[in-house]
């Protein structure tokens, strides 16, 4: 019997873990609103004017990523005025924050302008930059070379 690692058309890719989480975030505007959340922003209006997304697309992706479990709405209500939802990172939410500082990391590189990246993550305690990295559980800096995919619990053959 053949490993079915070694035959990638042996692979389902009806249960892809990175093709689900595309579902999820896999749009400019979600990313553009998740990037907000993470630099603070928590209202609407907030959202809005720093993402440069029109107020449609990001009231949608509010609600998506709301609906979807990575941001929750809380009431708040300023003196005066109606109560209103301002929209706060879930576990599940701040969970992404390793793919946004790797992008952001990728775009830094690959992606900006000649005169440099236009933001750097910066680390309060000893201001050393902040990076995306591989670890194993056991702490170890793994390179890509060193990386095996092995079946794993939620692993479904093609059914050709």
């Amino acid at each position: 019997m053949t490993n079915p690692l070694q035959d990638r058309d042996a692979w389902s890719m009806e249960n892809c873990s990175i093709a689900r989480t595309f579902e999820i975030i896999g749009t400019r505007s979600a990313i553009l609103v998740l990037r907000e959340a993470f630099l603070g922003s928590r209202r609407f209006d907030e959202f809005v004017r720093r993402s440069g997304l029109g107020e449609p697309a990001v009231a949608a992706r509010l609600k998506e990523l709301t609906a979807d479990g990575l941001l929750e709405r809380v009431p708040y209500q300023e003196p005066g005025r109606r109560t209103r939802d301002e929209y706060r990172l879930t576990r599940k939410g701040r969970d992404l924050l390793p793919v946004i500082t790797a992008l952001r990391e990728w775009g830094d590189t690959w992606a900006a302008d000649a005169d440099g990246p236009p933001v750097r993550a910066r680390h309060r305690g000893c201001e050393a930059t902040v990076r995306a990295r591989l670890l194993c559980d056991d702490g170890h800096l793994v390179p890509p070379e060193e990386i095996e995919i092995q079946k794993g619990p939620g692993f479904r053959p093609n059914r050709h």
